[in-house]
């Protein structure tokens, strides 16, 4: 069987709490502008003064929410446990599935193959004072560019590997988010299906 390992690309991503959930929608948009399938209306906002698509479906809307409220969550959980001080860490990863026929003896259907991930591995930052405020302001916007120029970079070049569309679904491409994802065992993608 042909068992390829799906690219994986990393994005940091720096916030303070106030302007963590759009700079994480904001990313989360940029990547499915470029990866959701169907026909769109392009849309844009934005986001610490940066102009970012934006992909109107309730379906992708709503798991976006959900999952920025969840991981901004556990990240508050985190923060609460005392490590306010270093900046804490969270992760969230978006992946885009085939669906495959299985080829093995006693079974039939599909089975949904990984083709690509996007890993953002969120610092979220608590400054104090006004200067430091200052700075984490900048050190974001500056993070939001670079983010979206990574994806626009990354989907413009990187082609190769995305599967040929064999379907008449609306959506060709199953796609799941994650919060903090475990690795690639079976127990992750157990709790990945628990999970959703």
């Amino acid at each position: 069987m042909d068992q390829r390992r799906a690219p994986e690309y990393i994005i940091e991503v720096f916030a303070d709490p106030t302007s963590v959930r759009e700079v994480i929608r904001g990313i989360l948009h940029t990547i499915f502008f470029h990866r959701f399938f169907p026909s769109i209306v392009p849309k844009t906002r934005d986001v610490l003064e940066m102009t970012l698509p934006y992909i109107e479906n309730v379906e992708i809307e709503t798991l976006i929410d959900q999952r920025t409220a969840a991981l901004v969550r556990e990240i508050d959980t985190s923060s609460d446990l005392g490590a306010r001080n270093t900046g804490v860490r969270g992760q969230m990863a978006v992946q885009f599935f085939e669906k495959k026929r299985r080829k093995a003896w006693f079974t039939k259907g599909e089975e949904e193959v990984c083709w690509e991930q996007w890993t953002l591995d969120v610092t979220l930052a608590t400054p104090r004072t006004e200067s430091e405020r200052a700075k984490v302001r900048s050190a974001m916007e500056a993070m939001l560019l670079k983010a979206a120029m990574k994806i626009v970079t990354t989907v413009n070049m990187e082609k190769d590997h995305i599967p040929p569309i064999t379907t008449s679904e609306a959506n060709p491409f199953p796609f799941q988010i994650t919060i903090n994802p475990r690795g690639d065992s079976w127990g992750a993608r157990m709790s990945i299906y628990f999970d959703s």
